[in-house]
């Protein structure tokens, strides 16, 4: 029986013998591994993600803050506290004016106007006391979810905070100087003025309050 030109490489094949792949064709190599006489190509690996293996922040942006940064924390707790020492100040001294316009009221002596005076002065400054208490409540509170116009206001608060704290020295120049309480307390004061003035133009902190929010 002739099989064809054995030198042909479309001539006619002999069949495959039973139970056995047929051949006169390549058969194929398990996954991986080149087939005989042919080229193997390497497989890709699956195309990933930019900045795939670094943590997300809020919104899936990477790079974000996660949570509040520990000066802002930091800040955060002084000005809760800055807040409950102005609410107690500011209502003594409302207590202070109240008593001091019935007293100078009930003398009788003809001093009523200096004395009245004098508590409409110290209400004033217990009012602008509560007032700072309740500006850096609503400050801290805005610490968490706040915007860049919440850095903003801190930033103005704590100047202000500042300039209150270096009224404590203005007596330094007279005959009788600054007392010692009012000099710790301005130092204090300063102190914590400018923990949170650096808490707010912190790097970190800037990042926290232009964080993208949905």
């Amino acid at each position: 029986m002739s099989f064809g030109d054995p030198n042909n490489p479309y001539g006619q094949q002999p069949p495959a013998p039973q139970g056995q792949p047929g051949y006169g064709y390549p058969q194929q190599a398990p996954q991986g591994i080149p087939p005989q006489g042919g080229y193997a190509y390497p497989q890709q690996a699956p195309m990933g993600y930019p900045n795939q293996g670094y943590p997300a922040g809020p919104g899936g942006y990477p790079g974000m803050p996660m949570q509040m940064p520990g000066v802002l924390k930091t800040a955060r707790v002084l000005l809760f506290i800055i807040a409950g020492l102005q609410l107690i100040v500011g209502a003594f001294a409302l207590l202070g004016a109240a008593f001091l316009s019935s007293a100078d009221s009930a003398s009788g002596l003809g001093s009523s106007s200096s004395g009245q005076m004098a508590a409409g002065l110290i209400a004033v400054i217990a009012l602008i006391a509560i007032g700072f208490a309740v500006w850096a409540i609503v400050l801290g509170v805005k610490f968490a979810k706040g915007g860049n116009a919440t850095r903003i206001t801190t930033i103005v608060y704590s100047v202000l905070f500042l300039l209150s704290s270096l009224a404590n020295f203005t007596n330094m120049s007279g005959n009788n100087g600054s007392t010692p309480a009012g000099v710790l307390g301005g130092i204090i004061g300063l102190a914590i003025g400018v923990v949170i003035l650096i808490a707010a133009v912190n790097k970190d902190s800037v990042a926290w309050f232009n964080r993208p929010r949905y």
